[in-house]
């Protein structure tokens, strides 16, 4: 019983949603500040929930926390390292489900954008989307922000960032040969990609 009593003060939220301001509130689990704003956002579907503040500590503003309604996973947040498998491409960004956040596997659907301008530091005008990425290519990226409710944008702006695992249209993984190409070692054919940098 009293769990029904807790679900009926604790609102459902879901990623992106506003929590409060960072004067009056301190982002717990499940949430994150937004300095440009001042704002605390939800950075996860679940329950929102007050946290009081410790008597003695000096900082007396609440933290409020998201709990997940499933089992808790890891959580994107921004400046996270992802693991992200691409699943569309289109001429100014590519969509993506996060897979991975750091080393641990996500419980619960997390979508990706990678903005043409978010794919490479230099000459970002020239950005191909379609030389960048391919539909089921994995890539190590940058969670730069929760971009609106639907989904974050990631980064791969980094020499470390790009594609890391790729299938070719033959269906072999592929070996990075150069920064922007891959090669498919059944066939020798060269294909277009942001290519992360191996840790050597």
């Amino acid at each position: 019983m009293a769990l029904m009593e807790e679900e009926k003060e604790t609102a459902m939220v879901t990623p992106g949603e506003v929590l409060g301001r960072i004067s009056e509130i301190k982002p717990g689990r499940g949430a994150y500040a937004a300095t440009h704003n001042d704002t605390v956002y939800a950075s996860l579907t679940g329950f929102r929930r007050n946290i009081p503040p410790a008597i003695d500590s000096s900082d007396q503003r609440p933290i409020v926390e998201v709990t997940g309604h499933k089992a808790h996973g890891p959580v994107p947040q921004p400046g996270s390292i992802v693991i992200a498998r691409v699943t569309k491409v289109m001429a100014r960004s590519a969509s993506a489900h996060i897979v991975c956040v750091g080393t641990k596997s996500v419980r619960e659907i997390f979508n990706g954008i990678i903005r043409q301008q978010d794919v490479r530091a230099t000459e970002i005008d020239k950005v191909d989307m379609h030389l960048s990425f391919r539909p089921g290519d994995i890539v190590r990226a940058l969670v730069v922000s929760l971009g609106d409710a639907r989904a974050y944008f990631l980064s791969t702006a980094k020499n470390e960032l790009g594609v890391v695992s790729a299938e070719s249209i033959a269906g072999a993984t592929m070996v990075p040969v150069s920064w922007t190409e891959m090669q498919c070692p059944l066939t020798g054919q060269i294909e277009q990609r942001k290519v992360a940098k191996m840790a050597s």
